[in-house]
């Protein structure tokens, strides 16, 4: 099988859009592999394909592939749409669930992260499906909130819902696009239901936590190393 970045197709309902896989150099059907599902950002919308490989953990997998024993999905938004729309959600879903049935993916070992966009998008998603993941990854995100609801209520919500499934959390200190108040609220709201939940806060960074995210040393190596919860949320 053709490893590295991999151009592919996934159907949901009658629309058909195209999304990326990355395929491991050491990828066999002997044993099934863990699978990333990660969520792009506004500025990467579009419907060519590629360009949610550029930014975010696309280049992160690119300057050090062997942190990345995994199969890692990567579906692409529609413009003037974003991952909190059911539509989006149900195609980032049949790409990554075309991926587990075609490439061995294991379901007790999936994971979703997302950058700003794809940040909201991660918690919307596993709040969504609530004990579908084994760890999740929001970078400079938040909790989507519409517009008449009450905050409160939604981001309390959203944390029953995740419950105990692990979340390590990131945003930079000094982003002036997504507030990093938006992750310290919803770290405070999911320990108060009892979440595993760890934060790192980069002093001084802006907007592009992602970089520095993705770089970390322990984030795959803890991710990797968790495993769907029996339990229920």
């Amino acid at each position: 099988m053709t490893t590295g970045f991999v151009a592919r197709g996934a159907t949901a309902g009658s629309v058909s859009r195209r999304y990326q896989v990355f395929i491991p150099a050491a990828w066999s059907a002997e044993q099934k592999w863990p699978v990333v599902l990660f969520l792009h950002g506004a500025g990467e919308r579009g419907d060519d394909g590629v360009v949610q490989t550029t930014v975010g953990i696309g280049p992160a997998i690119q300057k050090a592939t062997g942190r990345f024993p995994c199969l890692v999905v990567l579906p692409q938004c529609q413009r003037n749409a974003s991952w909190n729309s059911p539509p989006m959600q149900e195609h980032a879903l049949q790409a990554m669930t075309d991926v587990i049935s075609q490439m061995n993916g294991d379901e007790e070992r999936l994971y979703l992260t997302g950058i700003s966009m794809g940040g909201y998008g991660t918690w919307d998603l596993a709040a969504r499906q609530p004990g579908r993941f084994a760890a999740l990854a929001p970078i400079c995100g938040g909790i989507y909130r519409p517009y008449g609801t009450g905050s409160r209520g939604i981001i309390r919500e959203t944390m029953r819902r995740i419950g105990k499934t692990p979340v390590w959390v990131f945003h930079g200190g000094a982003d002036e696009i997504v507030p990093v108040t938006e992750s310290r609220q919803a770290v405070e709201a999911l320990k108060a239901v009892g979440g595993d939940v760890r934060y790192t806060e980069y002093t001084g960074v802006g907007h592009n936590s992602w970089d520095p995210a993705y770089a970390e040393p322990e984030l795959m190596t803890w991710m990797l190393g968790k495993r769907r919860l029996t339990t229920d949320h």
